[in-house]
C-alpha cells in the first residue's frame, strides 16, 4: 500500500503522524512511504532522516494526498484539505466528528473511509491511541494553568505551590479518568490542593487508594462542583465520553460565581467543551479570552506545543493498527480487529459510530451493515 504523511496546517500543529521508526516498520513490511518535504520539522526530523528510513519525499500536500491509497495525519482535515478527499482514500487520524457537522458530511459525500485515533478502543473499554495525547493533554494542563495564573497573562497572580506560610493554590478536576488523573498527579506535585470530581465511585475509590488521601474526591454533582468552585484558582475541564459531544458540566452561573483571575482549562474542547462559557475554540497563538472575570484557555490541540513528545507518544501507538491497515486493506483490517472497527466513524459514504451520529443528529448505518454488505 502507498501511505502518504502530509504536513500538518493547523496553528502550531508541530507533530507529526509518523518517525523514520514508523517508516522503516511500514517499509519493511513491503509498503511505500511519502512524506510532504518539512513534515517533521516542528518534531525536529528531517527530510533526510526520513530518506534513510525509507520513505519518498514529496514537494506538495496535493502530491501526498493525491498519489497515496492511505494518508495517516494527526489533526482533523481543515476545510483547505477537504478538497483532497476521494472514494478509494482511507483516512486515518483524529476526527473529533461530534462538534464538526461539515466535515462529517464531507466526508460522507466524498466516500472516504474515515478511521479514527480516538475512538478505537478495546474491549476494556480503554482507548489505546487517545490514551498519550490525553496523558500529555492533563500534564501539560497544570502546566499552562499555573502560567496563566501569573499576573503577566490576566490571572489572579498565585503560586500554585505557595510558599511557607502562604497557601498553596487549589485545583478543582472535572473528571477522573486519564486526562484528570495527569492533571491532578502534577498539581500535587506542584505543591497545589487538589481535588477531583467524578461521578463514578469506583474511580474516586480507587484515587483515594493511590494517593492515600492526598488528593480530595468528590461526587460529581452540580452541588458539589458549585461549592468546590467557590474558592478555585484554577478548574481543569476533563470530562470524556468517546467519540460523543462533551456534555457542559460546568455552567455559567458556576464560572461567574469563581474568583477573578482565576484560570479554566478546558482538554475537552475538541470534543465541544465542558465549560459553558467556553464559546469559541483557541489556538497556542492566541490561547486565552476572558469572560466574567475569569481567563479560559480553550487551545484544542495542546500536545503540538510538545511535538517532539508527543510524536513519539502518539506513533508508538497508532503504527501498529496502520500496519494492520496496510497489510489487509481497511476492511479486512477491521473485520478481524475489533478494536480497530470501533475507529470507523465513515465508510462507504455512511456515518457508523452511533455516539456521533447521535451528537449530529446525522442517519446511523452499523458498521457491520457496511462491511458484510
Amino acid at each position: 500500500m502507498k501511505i502518504g504523511v502530509p504536513r500538518e496546517i493547523k496553528n502550531n500543529e508541530n507533530r507529526v503522524a509518523i518517525t523514520p521508526a514508523g517508516v522503516h516498520t511500514l517499509v519493511g513490511a513491503g509498503h511505500e512511504v511519502y512524506i510532504e518535504t518539512r513534515a517533521g520539522e516542528g518534531s525536529g526530523f528531517t527530510d533526510d532522516d526520513f530518506i534513510q528510513a525509507g520513505a519518498q519525499i514529496l514537494t506538495s500536500a496535493a502530491d501526498v494526498w493525491e498519489q497515496t491509497d492511505m494518508v495517516i495525519k494527526v489533526k482533523e482535515p481543515l476545510p483547505e484539505e477537504y478538497g483532497y478527499f476521494r472514494k478509494d482514500l482511507i483516512l486515518f487520524t483524529y476526527l473529533h466528528l461530534a462538534p464538526l457537522p461539515e466535515l462529517t458530511k464531507t466526508l460522507m459525500d466524498s466516500g472516504v473511509t474515515a478511521i479514527a485515533y480516538e475512538t478505537v478502543q478495546l474491549p476494556d473499554g480503554s482507548l489505546p491511541l487517545l490514551t498519550p495525547m490525553s496523558e500529555v493533554a492533563g500534564r501539560m494542563s497544570i502546566q499552562v494553568g499555573a502560567h496563566h495564573l501569573e499576573r503577566p497573562h490576566q490571572g489572579l497572580g498565585v503560586l500554585l505551590g505557595g510558599v511557607p506560610g502562604v497557601p498553596a493554590a487549589k485545583v478543582v478536576v472535572v473528571g477522573g479518568g486519564t486526562v484528570g488523573l495527569n492533571a491532578a498527579r502534577i498539581a500535587l506535585g506542584m505543591g497545589a490542593n487538589v481535588s477531583i470530581l467524578d461521578i463514578n465511585p469506583s474511580r474516586l475509590a480507587y484515587i483515594d487508594e493511590v494517593y492515600q488521601g492526598r488528593i480530595q474526591t468528590v461526587m460529581s454533582n452540580d452541588y458539589n462542583l458549585y461549592e468546590q468552585l467557590q474558592d478555585c484558582d484554577l478548574l481543569i475541564g476533563a470530562v470524556l465520553i468517546p467519540g460523543a459531544r462533551t456534555p457542559k458540566i460546568v455552567k455559567t452561573d458556576m464560572v461567574k460565581s469563581m474568583k477573578k483571575g482565576s484560570v479554566i482549562v478546558d482538554v475537552a474542547i475538541d470534543q465541544g467543551g465542558s465549560v459553558e462559557t467556553i464559546d469559541r475554540i483557541t489556538t497556542h497563538d492566541n490561547p486565552t479570552y476572558e469572560k466574567f472575570g475569569v481567563v479560559h484557555y480553550a487551545v484544542a490541540n495542546m500536545p503540538g506545543a510538545v511535538p517532539r513528545t508527543s510524536t513519539f507518544a502518539l506513533t508508538n501507538v497508532t503504527i501498529p493498527y496502520a500496519l494492520q491497515i496496510a497489510n489487509k486493506g481497511a476492511k479486512q483490517a477491521v473485520r478481524d480487529n475489533g478494536a480497530l472497527a470501533r475507529g470507523v466513524n465513515v465508510m462507504e459514504g455512511k456515518l457508523t459510530y452511533e455516539a456521533v451520529a447521535k451528537s449530529l443528529d446525522f442517519p446511523y448505518t452499523p458498521l457491520a451493515d457496511v462491511i458484510h454488505a
